[in-house]
């Protein structure tokens, strides 16, 4: 019996197979494949997603770092292109999975590891994002009480004034979180524009008022020779590449509501690496201007704008918190609120999921993790680096490998199917799980692989995805010649009357 619908690149289930998996402990209306109708986002929403995402301080400030060690600025900003590029290659690969088959990020999990097992990197990605939600609420809390005590000396001088911003930000964040996918698409449309703007008359008034682009954009490469660069090059392009990481693996869980896969490709990749590049470059170009205005180089936009008018520094305040709030959102909530609501979809919401996330990223005090650089770079992006990159393997090799992009929708959702493999749990994921993380700590331990350690997200990732793919050759979870058939009703291109009507709510 056939019991998917495949059209237009996009496959759903048939009426009957949604009503009869409606009781099942595996199904609720969050986890559950999006309908056509429901298939809603255009390419616009994606790119204003993640031009929202890209431009925050982090952004701004990237190219700091890679200067700072040597390179100059056309130096820093190639290294920037090219980290994006090479992320936006996982990004685009997960994100077919999503918006084929309507998934979301912890569902697609079970069809690797299984219905139990898909915990494993559901929970492994819930982590980061948690870590991340409370860094990046770090962040703008910082930037807020900064602005505010440098417009209101009152202020600075009220006891635990940080405190009530992190307390007043957090519950700004969570509170649009709770709300939604539906809230983050009119967030992204809000910010995008919004922060663009702000960006581009920044960096008007820093041209104008320093007569030109100031000298760190003349400051020549601190190298002599390829080899010197090459040792800055990889570990900072690694670095890039981390810095999305994260949403390489929980793209589907936006990606399941796009109206085509051409649609969310195009704007993903024209969007991520372009607003990065640009929007770093402009910060060194902000950075080098004040050299001329203020005769020191100010990287951080939040010191820079402390040093305006009261009323420049609310609008810029204003920009900081949308700015914060969106790639918080998109980016750190989502992932964590859906792999809790995956732990037990019948009692726990998306909405109990995010407020769990938001207690948890309270308990994993973002303030130690940026108390210094060391602790941030190394302790952080590296240990999750090591962790990410072979889940993000074996999610490619099951889909695009083994799978060939096929599968039985229904039978994510059943507690018997073909994905619940041995007591939930596929423990040829597993297998390849441990080798992509154990071969990556080798070379922290054995001092002569130590590179295998700072490229840990790269290695991982590979080593993972081969291991994962030999492990799962002939598997019986793996559809047949025909089987794919048999179950999909494959229809032709999507006509007007199908796709117009009242769009259901995410």
């Amino acid at each position: 019996m056939k019991t998917q619908i495949e059209q237009n690149g996009i496959v759903t289930l048939t009426d009957e197979a949604a009503q009869k998996l409606s009781d099942s402990p595996m199904w609720n209306d969050d986890l559950r494949p999006t309908t056509l109708q429901e298939h809603s986002w255009k390419g616009l929403n994606f790119a204003t997603l993640w031009i929202g995402m890209c431009l925050c301080i982090p952004t701004y400030t990237m190219a700091s770092g890679m200067i700072s060690l040597g390179m100059n600025w056309w130096q820093a900003i190639g290294t920037i292109f090219l980290g994006n590029v090479i992320v936006l290659i996982p990004i685009l690969l997960n994100a077919h999975a999503g918006t084929k088959f309507g998934i979301p990020y912890p569902v697609f999990a079970r069809l690797w590891f299984g219905a139990k097992g898909a915990h494993i990197p559901a929970l492994a990605r819930a982590v980061v994002a948690a870590g991340w939600f409370g860094i990046n609420t770090w962040i703008g809390t910082t930037a807020i009480d900064t602005l505010l005590s440098a417009s209101f000396r009152a202020w600075a001088d009220l006891p635990g004034h940080t405190a009530i911003v992190f307390a007043l930000f957090w519950a700004l964040n969570v509170g649009v979180a709770y709300k939604g996918p539906q809230a983050i698409k009119t967030l992204g449309a809000i910010a995008a524009p919004t922060i663009a703007v702000a960006a581009i008359v920044l960096f008007g008034w820093a041209f104008t008022r320093a007569g030109g682009l100031g000298p760190i954009l003349e400051t020549p490469s601190k190298f002599e020779t390829t080899g010197e660069f090459l040792k800055i090059f990889f570990p900072a392009l690694m670095g890039v590449i981390s810095f999305w990481a994260t949403l390489a693996l929980n793209i589907p869980d936006f990606c399941r509501y796009a109206k085509s896969q051409k649609s969310q490709m195009v704007a993903q990749a024209s969007s991520l690496p372009i607003t990065m590049t640009i929007f770093s470059f402009i910060g060194i170009a902000v950075t080098s201007a004040t050299v001329v205005i203020f005769g020191q180089a100010i990287w951080d936009p939040v010191q820079l704008l402390a040093k305006f008018p009261p009323l420049v520094i609310f609008l810029g305040t204003v920009v900081i918190v949308i700015s914060s709030l969106t790639i918080n959102v998109g980016a750190n909530i989502v992932a964590p609120a859906r792999a809790i609501e995956n732990l037990h979809p019948k009692r726990i919401t998306f909405g109990i999921g995010v407020l769990i996330t938001g207690v948890f990223a309270i308990m994993m005090q973002p303030w130690y993790i940026m108390s210094n650089f060391g602790n941030y770079i190394f302790g952080w992006l590296g240990t999750y680096g090591a962790l990410l990159g072979p889940i993000d393997g074996i999610a490619i090799a099951d889909y695009w490998l083994v799978r060939r992009r096929k599968m039985v929708l229904k039978e994510l959702y059943e507690p018997g199917g073909r994905y619940n493999y041995s007591s939930g749990f596929n423990k040829n994921g597993v297998y390849a799980l441990i080798c992509g993380i154990a071969v990556p700590i080798l070379g922290l331990m054995i001092s002569g692989l130590h590179f295998i350690w700072e490229n840990a997200l790269a290695f991982g990732l590979i080593i993972s995805m081969g291991i994962y793919a030999y492990l799962m050759k002939d598997d019986k979870s793996v559809l047949r010649e025909g089987e794919y058939e048999k179950i999909t009703n494959i229809k032709g291109p999507v006509t007007e009357e199908v796709v117009v009507g009242k769009e259901q709510p995410i």
